[in-house]
């Protein structure tokens, strides 16, 4: 029979750390905590297979599920000499949220559940403490409220607000017990009028009311955008967990906290967090107070004047520091950690793998291979790729002139700029229109995922470092500045104002996650130095990497990027991208314009030497790496001028009459030019286009050759090629170019003729086209437009229902389709190498930068990656971790043999 619900709790546990896909990262942690004997308030997890159930059957639950969470609520009684809804010793939990990836703030929780108006009292007997027990109790109608009942909490917050200002009370600690009462009775008044129901009073009927929230909460919007941000499988689903309550509002000697066992941010090996005296969990991330620090060494590093928990509570202190130590070498990573002080003793609330910035992960990692907790392999497995973007971009230049508006605390390091927006919606809007944007609020909450996600940075007014807005902008990726409580901002009139200085929404302002820094307009930037642990990560990726990452390049610039990032050779030279600056565009269209092969060669003429100096600049960058060079490949109306205007300035500068220009215009455009006349097929209709480009290239070969004092080898690829005899007839003329150029110059260029395959024929015909081609280039955009049927220019009012109903599992433009696309390369692959046992298979689309598409790669044995230069170091990195999942046999990919 099927167990839905696992105990722990004294010592022990049914679950283990081992089983986070059943009980959710939260619950196998607990379990992994109470094995280890940490003081842990004992609970129960009810498995992500009930939430699988919940969703499969019409949010019911299986038959047997309320008997066993009714023994476990009685074994927790027993565990803690208590009793669930008893009137003398009542039995509090938390329900809480656990799916097997951590969502912090996604979904929903209910603390102090088990009050109602005659339990509440029995808490103030057992507490000694009438203030405690009611606003523990006014806590959790409010927080039961917005979970369960969904009555938004500004509605109780400005009763609470309402009775304090009449009171004349500043904060929420002046209340006394019977100004608690008092709110309380307005709050169950309030419950009534929304719902026409009392507040309930049953806590078996609380219990199951939360329990299904938090299962609902799996599927609510922010929950949705956090894992389509994050690549989260719907499928999995969230455990619930449903814990002892213990208190950190009993007083003085009761305290709860947030820590890290390193540094988030920078990834220093010290203790991290903040923590607050008499105070519930909520109140730290919320941002309502601000927190304190924990350790003496963290409140001198902040000129903070107060005091810390190492002072306040030395003996908890010492314990907290030994059992942080110990959970980081049990799980051998840096650790994020809920606590609470009941009464002078220690509980711990939940651990896990702590967020961080990439300049932390790298830190910690390189560190703790250092240390001796991981190995090196463990510690490239253990960077996210794609993080590495945050690395590779701009940061505030140091010498700039800085117009200091506030300084707050450095929650997200990296810096952003752009124009102020107090909403999500307008963050959104300033995304899709092309601008950036800062999101200002007061504090933010997790329905601002899709504002934080569009905007640049964040700037919040409250909040300390390990608040909402600190946490998920350093899991973004996001610059952040929190707590610059010297700003006000007022979002109604869209306004932000420090020391009489007013901003409008609009105006440019730039955030220092850093420092902590927010500055008027817009701040200059300074490239990044990529050295110190990045470096040493590279180093060890590389010794691990068994396919080579080259690079999509045609400038000079972006080459020596491209270089600089560890490209190991260019994969994709898209020669009309050189095409269409000054005289080149010129040439170009007289070309174009020509009337006869005569005409089309002296235009060709013209554009010979500027393409032979950019093809030996770039052998001269690469200095001896491969360098593959597309020939031709769009359409050529691509060229020409669209707009009347345009074409009657063409016809002027080549002495034209504007109605030629107009026909040829005319008579090249297309309906479908993504498969008509382009690619291979212009070399064939105009095969002296092909001559001058392959010239061109042999004698950029040779003076680069003479410059770099060492022969230079050249890589030729002919596009979009289905046939044989497509290839065989370029390919001719590609040879000749050869021979003349060796003829005249007494230098043979060493090069290999090979094709892209981005046609599915040209994937099903690859044993025969290998005959020919020396090497096979697969081109996985156009191979995805033409495999899928879908232009990739007009799929995004389409793609994004397609992906979100799990009809495609990701834009088959970012990841490739394996399924497909991937078995056609698959197909490729395996008939290129039968016919030509040592052919050279590499990617050079979008996806060659993408670390899903690059596993991929791995498992069919491809030579290389090729994509954008500064994707260059996330392509390598991924590329270690395929060879090192390959190596150990843990890869989840299938390759298929054809």
């Amino acid at each position: 029979m099927t167990k839905w619900v696992y105990a722990f709790g004294g010592g022990q546990a049914e679950g283990s750390g081992s089983q986070r896909d059943l009980l959710g990262g939260k619950g196998a942690n607990l379990a992994e905590m109470a094995h280890l004997g940490l003081p842990v308030p004992p609970g129960f997890t009810v498995t992500t297979e009930v939430c699988t159930y919940f969703y499969a059957h019409e949010h019911q639950y299986p038959d047997t599920l309320k008997g066993d969470v009714a023994a476990a609520l009685a074994h927790v009684g027993r565990l803690t000499d208590r009793v669930f809804g008893d009137e003398t010793r009542p039995l509090l939990v938390s329900v809480r949220s656990g799916a097997r990836a951590s969502m912090p703030g996604m979904m929903d929780t209910v603390l102090n559940l088990g009050l109602n108006d005659r339990t509440v009292a029995a808490l103030a007997a057992s507490a000694k403490d009438e203030r405690f027990a009611f606003d523990s109790y006014r806590r959790f109608i409010q927080m039961y409220c917005n979970v369960v009942l969904d009555l938004p909490s500004h509605g109780f917050e400005e009763i609470l607000e309402e009775f304090k200002e009449r009171k004349g009370f500043m904060l929420d600690t002046d209340l006394a017990a019977a100004d608690w009462q008092a709110v309380i009775e307005r709050y169950k008044a309030k419950v009534l009028s929304e719902t026409g129901k009392p507040f309930p009073q049953d806590p078996m009927v609380q219990l199951w009311g939360a329990i299904g929230a938090v299962f609902s909460s799996w599927m609510n919007s922010r929950a949705k955008t956090y894992r389509r941000l994050n690549t989260i499988p719907e499928s999995w689903g969230t455990a619930v967990t449903v814990q002892a309550m213990v208190f950190g509002n009993m007083g003085e000697t009761s305290a709860t906290g947030v820590a890290f066992t390193r540094n988030p941010s920078v990834g220093t090996h010290e203790l991290y967090g903040e923590f607050l005296v008499n105070a519930q969990g909520e109140d730290v991330v919320a941002g309502i107070r601000t927190p304190q620090n924990i350790t003496e060494a963290a409140r001198i590093a902040a000129g903070s004047d107060k005091p810390s928990l190492e002072t306040v509570m030395p003996e908890v202190f010492r314990s907290f520091v030994e059992t942080t130590q110990l959970l980081e070498r049990h799980y051998r990573d840096m650790q994020d950690m809920e606590f609470t002080v009941e009464r002078g003793k220690l509980w711990m609330l939940q651990t896990r793998n702590g967020k961080r910035t990439t300049k932390a992960a790298l830190k910690i990692a390189i560190d703790m291979a250092g240390e001796g907790l991981i190995t090196r392999e463990e510690a490239v497995r253990r960077i996210d790729p794609a993080s590495l973007d945050q690395l590779l971009h701009p940061t505030l230049d140091p010498k700039a002139k800085r117009d200091l508006l506030a300084t707050g605390l450095p929650a997200s390091p990296g810096a952003a700029q752009g124009e102020i927006v107090f909403t999500s919606d307008e963050a959104e809007a300033a995304k899709i229109a092309g601008r950036r944007s800062i999101l200002v609020r007061a504090e933010t909450s997790p329905e601002d995922i899709n504002g934080m996600h569009a905007a640049e940075g964040i700037l919040t007014t409250r909040g300390g470092m390990t608040s909402h807005a600190a946490v998920v902008a350093r899991g973004m990726g996001k610059p952040c500045v929190s707590g610059a409580g010297s700003i006000r901002v007022d979002a109604a009139k869209g306004t932000l104002s420090c020391a009489g200085v007013v901003l409008k929404k609009g105006d440019l302002i730039t955030v220092d996650g850093s420092t902590g820094q927010v500055l008027r307009g817009l701040v200059p930037m300074l490239e990044p130095e990529l050295s110190g642990d990045f470096s040493a990560l590279m180093e060890w990726a590389d010794a691990s990497r068994r396919m080579k990452v080259r690079t999509n390049a045609e400038t000079p610039a972006d080459a020596q990027a491209a270089r600089r990032f560890g490209a190991e050779g260019i994969g994709l030279c898209r020669t009309e991208h050189m095409f269409f600056e000054g005289d080149r565009i010129v040439a170009v269209r007289e070309m174009i314009l020509a009337d006869d092969e005569a005409g089309r060669r002296a235009a060709l003429a013209k554009l010979l030497p500027m393409q032979r100096e950019d093809f030996k600049q770039l052998f001269g960058i690469m200095s001896g790496l491969p360098v593959t060079i597309r020939l031709l490949d769009p359409p050529l109306h691509e060229f020409l001028p669209h707009t009347d205007g345009e074409m009657d300035e063409v016809a002027a500068s080549l002495g034209l009459s504007a109605d030629k220009v107009r026909r040829r215009a005319q008579d090249l455009h297309e309906f479908n030019p993504m498969l008509g006349f382009r690619g291979v097929r212009l070399a064939i209709a105009y095969p002296e286009i092909a001559e001058m480009q392959a010239r061109a290239i042999f004698e950029g070969a040779v003076l680069a050759g003479k410059e770099a004092g060492e022969v230079v080898e050249a890589e030729i690829m002919v596009p979009l090629v289905m046939t044989l005899a497509e290839l065989d007839l370029v390919k001719g003329r590609i040879v000749a170019m050869a021979e003349a150029v060796a003829q005249e110059t007494g230098v043979t260029v060493p090069y290999t003729v090979g094709t892209m395959i981005e046609l599915p024929r040209a994937a099903l015909k690859a044993g025969e086209i290998a005959g020919s081609a020396e090497f096979f280039s697969f081109g996985t955009n156009d191979l995805t437009q033409t495999t899928l049927g879908i232009s990739r220019d007009d799929a995004a009012s389409f793609l994004g229902p397609y992906t979100a109903k799990g009809i495609l599992p990701a834009d088959p433009f970012v990841t490739l389709d394996q399924e497909g696309v991937g078995e056609l390369v698959a197909i490729a692959a395996e008939r290129g190498r039968r016919t030509r046992p040592g052919i050279k298979l590499g990617i050079c689309g979008e996806h060659g930068g993408d670390p899903a598409s690059i596993a991929f790669c791995e498992t069919l044995g491809l030579d290389y990656v090729s994509c954008s230069p500064f994707r260059v170091p996330i392509a390598r990195l991924a590329a270690a971790q395929a060879a090192i999942e390959a190596k150990s046999g843990a890869s989840n990919e299938k390759h298929r043999t054809v």
